[in-house]
């Protein structure tokens, strides 16, 4: 196997052998390389025959399912190539037989791409996990009924260019037209979240279990939370978020739900050792799955494009009758049991989108102009298994006191657990959400720009940011596109990413590697 495309690839240069560092299978990783190989051969074969709507759809699913950390079910991999297999098939009719044949429609062999020129490899590795990335947010808004036509013809047109022989040259421009279009689709699922939830508003959760049966649920997938509190209201069952999905507890529609009880656990890289002794179910409604240990095997079901082999799936339908039969079964806590953040803290506080940020804009400029706030810090991103990481916590600790710390993704577990006291009746550590909510961080940044008349490289921001896997490739291009300069990257920087690429990153973004807390420290506020 060869991959390369999440942080913790091994010796920071790739996974090779029989098995990643993530605990995929030489032969899963193969199975996701001939399903994107599969997808690259349906594009260049949609540019030439009409597609349907269940065309996109499966593109689309077929780039989430191959994300780091999604699936490492075999079985099911291949019945998406099969699957991809048959829609071609059905686009281009005869084409598989024809005696002149032309080859613009076969499958792409990905060898070829992990055998290329380091610096077409490097750009094309860019689009290809970046389209990986917006997938993700893609599919969740389609789950709720919002598309984007531009969005979707864009995943045509990047997988194609995958496929094709191109110079550095044409390569370029198309990795920042992939920021371009995942800040559309960003804004596409923050509409489709606001409009079917309502607008976040900042709330404290609890990191207490109650007695009695609960259920965990973890991912980014809002639809199957909602679906998981309809069906277990009035059952005497408790629900928790874990991981990503914390920042559910910020909106109305789901506040409603009195057994929306609070959040179990941090970050989604701890979950082998938090769910060992755990007695209760854990649903898995998007990536962040682990490979599941014995001790809690028998607890574990999916969902969506989630698999696991052996693993309970729940399909379409979303009945979610064996969770709720083992959440009863197993009962939970005797007694109510307290848990604690990272740092001691046995709450978090979310909701900080851009809706509650800037209907507040008024008193945070008066602040900046008083002197009260001297600078904005965007600490947030991926967490992961690295050594190295704990820089977060030691960074957001030693930042002014009269500085703003926004956060989002499960980076923030590393401090949001940190009470750091307020300014002017703000919390200095502000939850936006999701990795997803990256958009709020972007129209706060905006905003602010406007409002001072400067551009956003001229504020007093500084972003400071984790990486793991494609969904933050997607959102740094996407801080590309738009410009934005000086950001600092960790805990290693992209091992898919080229000397010559990387120079260019730092010339024209002045993108740097984290150092330690102090210096970085002393760079930014100098």
């Amino acid at each position: 196997m060869f991959c390369f495309q999440c942080e913790q690839t091994a010796g920071c240069s790739g996974c090779t052998g029989n098995a990643g560092v993530c605990g995929k299978t030489s032969r899963t990783a193969g199975l996701q390389d001939k399903l994107t190989g599969a997808l690259i051969g349906l594009a260049k074969t949609c540019s030439s025959n009409p597609h349907t709507e269940e065309t996109t759809r499966l593109i689309i699913q077929g780039l989430f399912t191959t994300i780091t950390n999604v699936s490492f079910n075999d079985e099911t991999i291949q019945q998406l190539i099969d699957e991809v297999q048959r829609e071609k098939q059905r686009i281009s009719p005869g084409c598989a037989d024809c005696a002149a044949r032309c080859g613009n429609t076969d499958d792409y062999d990905m060898e070829k791409l992990w055998t290329d020129n380091e610096d077409i490899r490097s750009l094309k590795s860019l689009i290809l996990f970046g389209i990986r990335g917006m997938a993700a947010y893609a599919y969740h808004a389609l789950v709720l009924g919002y598309s984007d036509a531009a969005v979707d013809a864009f995943f045509y047109k990047a997988l194609s260019v995958v496929g094709y022989d191109m110079g550095m040259e044409e390569l370029l421009p198309i990795v920042l037209e992939v920021g371009e279009i995942n800040l559309r689709c960003m804004e596409l699922l923050d509409k489709a979240n606001t409009q079917t939830y309502g607008t976040p508003v900042p709330t404290k959760v609890s990191l207490m279990i109650e007695k009695g049966p609960f259920i965990v649920i973890t991912g980014h997938d809002l639809y199957d939370l909602k679906k998981l509190l309809e069906q277990t209201e009035g059952k005497g069952i408790n629900i928790y978020t874990h991981g990503e999905m914390l920042p559910a507890h910020a909106y109305p529609l789901l506040k409603k739900y009195p057994h929306l009880k609070g959040n179990f656990g941090t970050a989604w890289q701890n979950q082998q050792k938090e769910f060992a002794h755990l007695p209760a179910p854990i649903l898995y409604t998007t990536n962040c799955l682990m490979p599941v240990k014995e001790s809690y095997a028998d607890r574990v079901f999916t969902t969506e494009v989630v698999s696991y082999p052996e693993m309970v799936h729940i399909g379409e339908d979303k009945d979610f009758t064996p969770v709720i039969e083992k959440a009863l079964e197993l009962g939970g806590y005797k007694e109510d049991t307290q848990f604690t953040g990272i740092n001691g803290g046995t709450t978090v506080i979310t909701g900080f989108s851009h809706g509650t940020v800037l209907s507040v804009a008024d008193k945070v400029i008066e602040a900046v102009k008083k002197g009260e706030i001297s600078h904005f810090f965007l600490v947030g991103g991926c967490d992961g298994a690295r050594t190295g990481r704990n820089y977060y916590t030691e960074f957001v600790k030693k930042t002014p006191k009269d500085s703003i710390i926004l956060t989002l993704a499960c980076g923030k577990y590393r401090f949001n657990d940190l009470d750091l006291g307020e300014i002017g009746g703000l919390p200095r550590i502000m939850d936006m959400g999701q990795c997803n909510d990256a958009y709020s961080a972007i129209k706060v940044a905006v905003a602010l720009a406007e409002a001072f008349n400067c551009s956003v490289n001229e504020l007093p921001l500084s972003m400071v940011l984790s990486w793991y896997e494609q969904k933050a490739v997607c959102i740094l291009l996407t801080l590309l596109h738009l410009g934005i300069k000086n950001i600092y990257l960790g805990p290693t920087l992209p091992a898919f990413i080229s000397p010559n690429i990387l120079s260019y990153l730092v010339e024209n973004y002045n993108i740097s590697p984290i150092s330690t807390p102090e210096e970085d420290l002393k760079k930014i506020l100098s």
